[in-house]
């Protein structure tokens, strides 16, 4: 959410910043239901002082007998009373107001986020790897032999609808493998706390992560109001809502494995075949809650840690930061990893690493009390993903995939696979 008294000092900056996003002369709008909102509290505290000084003067009429004087301002209190209520309730409307419109606008992007209305306007940072050369024409994931056997779309169909799967005997094992191989490559390597959380929240943990009043068709809530998690991002970062943390605790540096929710609303039509875009999934997570000044530090380390996730697998990728026209809502600035998926014959997002400021921070009131003494000030907040397991799943089977339609894994995965090193043309793990 934004600072309102930023946008107060500043409404031509703020205007130029969401112009970038595509977006114009919102400040105005935004100031003058703050500068009516605030013209009634001054009213109302005005009315207060006046009724509280005519009250006097009734008590000292009553004192000295003067019932005609006493009724005539004890009427007039009355009807500054019911004045300061009218005041008083059109003002907590509009503070509503106020924070429903505040809470509506994306976050202000970073100078150096690159201008552009979609991806076509993303640029290319950097690259690892090179993709594979096949001596035979490269199959996406579910087409590939060995791998038909443990990818079942039709009992998913079944079961719950388009867009599930049912993953079975090899196929889970190494996509179980990776999701520990990226837990243990996190915590031991790269010093993230790992952590388990609910999958299913209060609404006040949506709105705190920005998934909330926009995205609501993206997510699925429950009949007794509690949401599913599209990520752990929204458990994660919630779990210092409310807090005051001391400078030194931070930075906190966390990961989690979880399902995750989402409904793929307005994605009619794209990658209706295959895993890799689903309603239900799992995603390992990371979140670093941190002082402001080295938000931008911590972006930089996220992004290696998902990085060098797909380098111990052998993944071709490369990571580019997102222009403003495709940067997601709680963004100030962000890097997409794409994996080299050899079936499709280009690059896919594998993972997304924001820093979002303090925006998020103001919406959940998370704060912490700087070393040096002062207030309390906001802290900022970071996600990645650290990856999506199910999208790793389907880059390893891929660049994996052998002409005879088995599928040689990488070596970082042995050790979780007992030792096997590949799945053969018939869906074996040997």
């Amino acid at each position: 959410m934004h600072d309102i008294r930023a946008i107060r000092e500043n409404p031509a900056a703020f205007d130029a910043a969401l112009s970038r996003r595509g977006l114009s002369g919102m400040s105005s709008e935004i100031l003058a239901l703050d500068a009516d909102r605030r013209a009634k509290i001054l009213a109302a505290e005005t009315a207060t002082a006046e009724a509280n000084a005519l009250s006097k003067k009734a008590g000292a009429a009553k004192a000295a007998g003067d019932n005609a004087t006493f009724e005539a301002i004890r009427a007039e209190v009355a009807t500054k009373k019911a004045y300061i209520a009218q005041l008083t309730a059109e003002a907590e409307d509009e503070d509503v107001a106020l924070r429903d419109m505040l809470m509506a606008i994306p976050n202000l992007p970073l100078d150096v986020v690159p201008d552009g209305a979609d991806e076509e306007a993303n640029v290319e940072i950097h690259r690892w790897g090179n993709p594979r050369n096949f001596d035979f024409a490269p199959k996406e994931h579910f087409d590939i032999a060995g791998v038909k056997p443990g990818m079942d779309f039709e009992t998913a169909a079944k079961l719950s609808g388009a867009r599930f799967v049912v993953l079975k005997g090899a196929v889970i094992r190494v996509h179980r493998a990776l999701s520990q191989l990226m837990l243990d490559t996190h915590v031991e390597e790269h010093g993230l706390t790992e952590t388990w959380t609910p999958v299913l929240v209060k609404e006040d943990a949506m709105y705190g992560t920005n998934q909330l009043p926009k995205f609501a068709e993206d997510s699925y809530q429950t009949t007794n109001g509690w949401w599913l998690i599209p990520t752990s991002e929204v458990t994660l970062t919630n779990s210092v809502a409310g807090d005051v943390l001391e400078e030194a605790a931070l930075p906190i540096r966390m990961t989690a494995h979880t399902q995750c929710f989402r409904s793929e609303a307005g994605s009619s039509g794209k990658d209706t075949t295959g895993m890799l875009r689903q309603h239900q999934f799992e995603k390992v997570e990371m979140v670093t809650i941190c002082t402001p000044e080295t938000a931008l530090d911590e972006q930089e380390r996220m992004r290696r840690c998902a990085e060098a996730i797909l380098e111990k697998l052998g993944i071709p990728y490369r990571t580019i930061v997102l222009c403003t026209g495709d940067m997601g809502f709680g963004a100030q600035r962000t890097f997409d990893l794409e994996a080299w998926l050899p079936g499709q014959n280009k690059f896919r997002e594998i993972s997304s690493v924001s820093t979002c400021g303090q925006f998020q921070a103001r919406r959940m009131n998370a704060r912490y009390r700087p070393a040096g003494g002062g207030k309390p000030e906001y802290v900022a907040t970071l996600n990645g993903s650290g990856l999506a397991v199910g999208r790793c799943l389907i880059a390893v089977l891929e660049n994996g995939q052998q002409a005879d339609g088995s599928v040689e894994l990488p070596a970082a995965l042995h050790p979780y696979l007992g030792g096997k090193t590949r799945i053969s043309a018939e869906g074996a793990l040997v």
